[in-house]
């Protein structure tokens, strides 16, 4: 062994690093780096991973300052050695949440290992990422953390899937935070817009019906003579005449009002006024051609914008919204002597909905709160069962998140 080399090892066995590390650490970091840096011209693929290998051993043990340092160095870089990659993308120091908002050497399989491995600190400064992929937002979102799951909904450049959405969906019940954001992404679609409705304010329900309470006018269009040739066939197959209930342009149930005790729907609403029983209830559910369990819903609503929805989309009068209001024993005047203020909300949300989108909305959560639930279904609601999700249909995934506070009460 050289002189030189002996000398070195006998004072690193007989001596400690100075707190704070040396100049010659610093310096020998900082070179390390820069190699790590060099372009392919300059150094090759094997050359890169050995001088990150060596880089890696002194950062386990470098005060945090060394670290950060040697990230914002890394920082630019688009390719980066793999051990390198995985120690400084955990490091508690700083390092990570620096690399992870400013560099773009990361695979999409380096952020999905971070997200799922690291801590908190890391996945919110990648929440905040450019160009960020399903699979990767997917990850972050499987956590339920409320502040990281607010800055994704923020970060425009982030791509959620349609299972992302519905797990925000479905946090947004407890953190009412992510409402107002949900509500501005592209990817929000109608049937977890429906859902999330029941647990919203006022105006972002109204943010819903005015975006997502669709006309069903090119269907019925489309499907004209349909009704035709399933009417010529008595109705008998029960896949297409569900899709065409959904489809057709009357609302109210003629078959219901046949049978029903009383002479119309407005006549049940009348009778209401003194009084919203179960048995009521559920006649005016049949008359208004949803199932009770949908009627249930909407009569249970704190809110009352339901009760807006349905008297709208059955074609009953401002008159009626009163009477029910009413027989639900809700207060339709203030202390002040004017009108409640929750039921001016109510009306305000009659008039600004139009009766085809009131129907599509209607409908929709007949559909998704009545007809989609299998007996499996309702086990899982009960038994607050969501993570078997992937299980289930749209309109099932909608009656679960919809139902299970209501189950679990």
């Amino acid at each position: 062994m050289s002189e030189p080399a002996s000398a070195l090892q006998n004072v690193t066995a007989s001596a400690g690093a100075p707190a704070g590390g040396s100049r010659a650490r610093r310096a020998l970091l900082k070179r390390l780096a820069d190699v790590v840096s060099l372009p392919g011209s300059r150094v090759n693929a094997f050359e890169r991973a050995v001088v990150g290998d060596l880089l890696v051993e002194m950062l386990r043990e470098a005060e945090p300052s060394e670290r950060v340092r040697v990230a914002k160095r890394l920082a630019p870089l688009t390719e980066i050695p793999d051990s390198l990659t995985r120690l400084l993308l955990r490091d508690t120091s700083g390092a990570a949440e620096f690399l992870l908002e400013e560099c773009s050497a990361f695979s999409d399989s380096d952020l999905i290992a971070c997200a799922l491995e690291a801590g908190h600190s890391q996945r919110m400064a990648m929440a905040g990422r450019r160009n960020l992929s399903e699979a990767i937002t997917d990850a972050l979102v499987s956590h339920l953390e409320p502040a990281v799951m607010d800055r994704l909904l923020h970060n425009k450049e982030a791509r959620l899937s349609q299972m992302g959405i519905e797990e925000l969906v479905n946090a947004s019940r407890q953190a009412v935070s992510l409402i107002d954001p949900l509500l501005k992404r592209a990817e929000l679609r109608p049937s977890s817009a429906y859902v999330m409705f029941w647990w919203c304010a006022t105006e972002q329900r109204r943010t819903i019906l005015s975006r997502f309470a669709v006309s069903r006018e090119v269907l019925q269009e489309l499907v004209d003579d349909v009704f035709v040739m399933a009417a010529e066939e008595g109705w008998q197959d029960p896949l297409a005449r569900k899709a065409l209930q959904f489809i057709e342009r009357r609302q109210r149930n003629r078959a219901a009002i046949e049978k029903s005790p009383y002479d119309s729907l407005e006549h049940a609403v009348a009778v209401a006024a003194d009084g919203l029983t179960r048995e009521l209830a559920s006649e005016i559910s049949f008359l208004a051609g949803v199932k009770p369990m949908t009627g249930a819903k909407i009569f249970t609503d704190l809110g009352g914008e339901p009760v807006a929805v349905l008297c709208k989309a059955t074609g009953l009068p401002k008159d009626c919204i009163r009477q029910l209001w009413r027989g639900m024993r809700r207060p339709e005047t203030g202390e002040d002597g004017q009108p409640d203020k929750r039921l001016a909300e109510v009306l305000i949300t009659y008039d600004m909905i139009a009766v085809d989108r009131a129907q599509t909305v209607l409908r929709y959560w007949n559909w998704a709160l009545s007809s989609a639930l299998t007996p499996q279904l309702m086990r899982a609601i009960r038994g607050g069962d969501e993570e078997a999700l992937d299980e289930y249909s749209v309109p099932q995934r909608a009656a679960m998140l919809a139902l299970s506070d209501d189950f679990t009460r």
